[in-house]
Order: structure tokens, then C-alpha cells, then sequence
């Protein structure tokens, strides 16, 4: 059985239709075919009778004369379409009117349609199925609109929920390295660590091993976000002067006493861990180096870590390490080990690749020699200005303070024997 036209499937009220015209015997003729074809109809015989009904009833559908004392239909058509609606209002202007200059000031209006009178029956059912296939097309897009501005409120819930966390993780990362400075009697530490977001990868720190010996590390896990950080803290756990019985780079000495292994054997083992126990998809780049302050002595070990390098007192710069592989992405990784000597005034500087591969608006790099360059320039300051500075730099650099990746340096400053 075919739907009349103005009634809706599932029992859904007919479409309320408005008639406008001053004749009344036009709008009866008008009105009774409507209802024939299943629409409410409402009449009014002039604009101004209309645009009453129109604020009381939300008319989804006027058929207005054009030429009606008082309010014109082409007035009304204005006036109506300037009513505040939820959804749309389909509006089809009724005239004798057939000059091209006419139809268009209709249309700059707000006019959807025009019908020419006298009315064909015909013509006039073809025009509101199609007013309605538009309605139902405008109904529809409200919906969906509404469910993804639903759904955009929900996401942004979300969003805030996580960012909450993810501002909570950084106060927990930032615990992480609680003391950016500690001085351990022959030497101090000052540390930097700026990520690129609310958590980062990067991780640097120091550990005393015993009381002339002291390790300091920097870490740069692959990727962002939770899942570095999460790794970061694992690995601050694993070299902690905290808890020295869970720190992977301790061990029992003679009579009792704390030892290290060797860094090269603490990349080693590290490496083993990560392969062995963890089993996860990251891998990391490490820098760690054991420092004897009695004799200014160290050894290191570079895991595809950035050259540690150490500046001299009088300002000269010596890149040092043999690159080596990152830790957890090779079985049987053998990485290499670096010695060297430190006097007083001397600093030993680890950093990650955020400040040598951090590149200028043309895409170049900074490279180990721009760094080196950056640390000669400012030699003559203290450690925590020269971490400050080195940031200034890199900004200038970048050509702005928002970096791609996390930005961490250790300094380790020997005072001497």
C-alpha cells in the first residue's frame, strides 16, 4: 500500500503545513487537498496572522501567497526564516509572478521553491515530496550531528581524564630525578631533562657506588608517551642509589663491601634483561660512565647513545666512546668501553639525542660538533647555567622552544682529590 505523502512510516504524526493566502476560498481549496494527501494544516490569511502561528507552532513547511495586502509573502518568507528554529523550514512562495528578477529576489529571501497559480495538483504533490525528502535529509543530518557532538563531549571527557593522568606521570617522572643537583664530596651532578611532551622517554641520574666511586647514566628510550616513560621508570628502579640492592650495575665486593660491574658488563646485562625478561617492543640508546673521585679516573660505555664528552677546565672540548649498539634490540651484544681521566675543574657531559639531532627550521641538525661548539661558547659557566644556557641555544637553534624530542644532559663535575 503506497504512504500517503505528509505521513511518516511507524506512526509518526503527519507534517504540519502552514497555507497562507488571503483568499479564503484559495486557502480552503489548498488546505483540503493536503489533507487528502495526509497533512495537518493549519490556515492564515495574512502574513501577519502567519508569522503569529509560526512562533507558536514550529512549522516545518509554508505554502504562502506572494501578493497579499499588508505583509507580502516575500516579507513573510523573511521574517520566517529569521525565526529562531531547531530544525529547518521549508518555505514555497504561491505567484502569478514569472520575471527571472522577481523569482530571484525570492530566492535571496530564503524561498525554497515556487509554485505558479493557478496551482497544479500535480505539480504542487511533486513539490512537497520533494520539500519533504529535504526535511527528512536536514532531520537526519541533526541527528547525526547530535550524536557527534554526543560523542565529541564524551571523547573530551576522555581527553581531559587522560590528560589528567598524564599530568599526575609527570609529577611521578619528575620524582624520578627529584635532586637536579647532588654533590657527593669529590664531584656534583647537575641534571637536565625537558621532554617534548607531558611524559618523555628520557631519563638521566647518578648512584654513589661506594664512598670515592660514583656511576652516572643518561637514557633515551625509543618512541613518546606512556610507554617510554613507563619503560623510563623501570629503568630509574634498575639504577637507583635508593634501593642499591635491586640497581643492576651493583654487587657484593669483598668483606661486604658495595661494588659495580664494569660499565660495559652493566650494558651487557641490561641488554639481557630486555631480552630475556621484559620482552617488550622498545629498545633503548645508554650512556654510562663510573667515576673514582680519589683519582679523577672513569670508564664508560655508549650504547648508540649521543659522544659523551668531557670539558676541560681551560674551555677545550674531547668528544669521547665507541657509538656501540642500543640496549634490547641485539642477543649477544657486545659493547665497548672507554677510559679516561678527569682533574679538577674538569666536567664530564652526557646528553641524548634530542639536543644533536634537534634540527633548525631548514632541517639541518646540530650534530655532535654544533654541541661541542655550544659547550666551548659557554665554558665559563657553572653546571646548572650551563644546562640553562645549552636549552637558550638550542632554541635559537630550533627557532622556537618547543623541541621534537625529549632533551636531557648530565654534568658531572670533578672537584678533585
Amino acid at each position: 500500500m503506497e504512504q500517503k505523502a505528509g505521513a511518516s512510516a511507524g506512526g509518526v504524526a503527519p507534517l504540519p503545513v502552514l497555507v497562507v493566502d488571503d483568499s479564503k476560498a484559495q486557502r480552503r481549496v489548498l488546505a483540503l487537498q493536503l489533507q487528502r494527501w495526509g497533512y495537518q494544516v493549519t490556515e492564515a490569511a495574512s502574513g501577519e496572522e502567519a508569522l503569529e502561528a509560526c512562533r507558536a507552532v514550529p512549522f516545518e513547511m509554508v505554502l504562502s501567497d506572494w501578493m497579499m495586502p499588508g505583509m507580502t509573502g516575500l516579507e513573510f518568507c523573511r521574517k520566517f526564516k529569521d525565526l529562531p528554529r531547531e530544525g529547518y523550514g521549508y518555505f514555497v512562495l504561491l505567484t502569478s509572478k514569472s520575471e527571472k528578477t522577481e523569482v530571484a529576489d525570492g530566492l535571496e529571501v530564503g524561498a525554497d521553491d515556487f509554485l505558479s497559480k493557478p496551482v497544479s495538483f500535480d505539480e504542487l504533490r511533486a513539490r512537497l515530496r520533494a520539500g519533504e525528502r529535504i526535511l527528512g535529509m536536514q532531520r537526519e543530518l541533526v541527528q547525526k550531528n547530535r550524536l557527534i557532538g554526543a560523542t565529541l563531549d564524551e571523547l573530551q571527557k576522555l581527553y581531559d581524564s587522560l590528560d589528567r593522568d598524564l599530568i599526575e606521570a609527570r609529577k611521578l617522572q619528575d620524582g624520578l630525578m627529584r635532586d637536579r643537583f647532588r654533590d657527593y664530596g669529590g664531584g656534583t651532578v647537575s641534571l637536565l631533562l625537558k621532554p617534548s611532551g607531558h611524559v618523555g622517554g628520557d631519563l638521566v641520574g647518578s648512584f654513589a657506588i661506594d664512598s670515592q666511586r660514583v656511576g652516572v647514566f643518561s637514557v633515551d628510550v625509543s618512541g613518546h608517551g606512556v610507554a617510554s616513560a613507563m619503560m623510563t621508570a623501570r629503568l630509574a628502579g634498575l639504577l637507583s642509589g635508593g634501593s642499591p640492592d635491586q640497581n643492576i650495575a651493583l654487587k657484593a665486593g669483598a668483606q661486604g663491601r658495595r661494588d659495580a660491574y664494569p660499565p660495559a658488563l652493566v650494558a651487557e646485562r641490561l641488554n639481557r634483561l630486555m631480552l630475556e625478561e621484559l620482552r617488550v617492543d622498545q629498545y633503548f640508546t645508554l650512556a654510562y660512565a663510573e667515576v673514582n673521585m680519589a683519582t679523577g679516573a672513569f670508564a664508560l660505555t655508549q650504547a648508540g647513545h649521543p659522544h659523551p664528552m668531557v670539558l676541560r677546565k681551560g674551555g677545550r672540548v674531547e668528544m669521547l666512546g665507541e657509538g656501540g649498539l642500543p640496549i634490547g634490540l641485539f642477543d649477544g651484544a657486545i659493547h665497548g668501553q672507554t677510559r679516561g681521566q678527569l682533574r679538577a675543574g674538569d666536567r664530564l657531559i652526557l646528553v641524548s639525542d634530542g639536543l644533536t639531532e634537534c634540527p633548525d627550521p631548514a632541517g639541518t641538525e646540530l650534530g655532535s660538533e654544533g654541541l661541542r661548539q655550544l659547550l666551548a661558547l659557554n665554558a665559563g659557566l657553572p653546571s646548572a647555567d650551563l644546562l640553562e644556557a645549552l636549552v637558550w641555544d638550542l632554541a635559537h637553534h630550533a627557532g622556537g622552544s618547543e623541541f621534537p624530542d625529549d632533551v636531557s644532559a648530565l654534568i658531572f663535575d670533578y672537584r678533585g682529590a
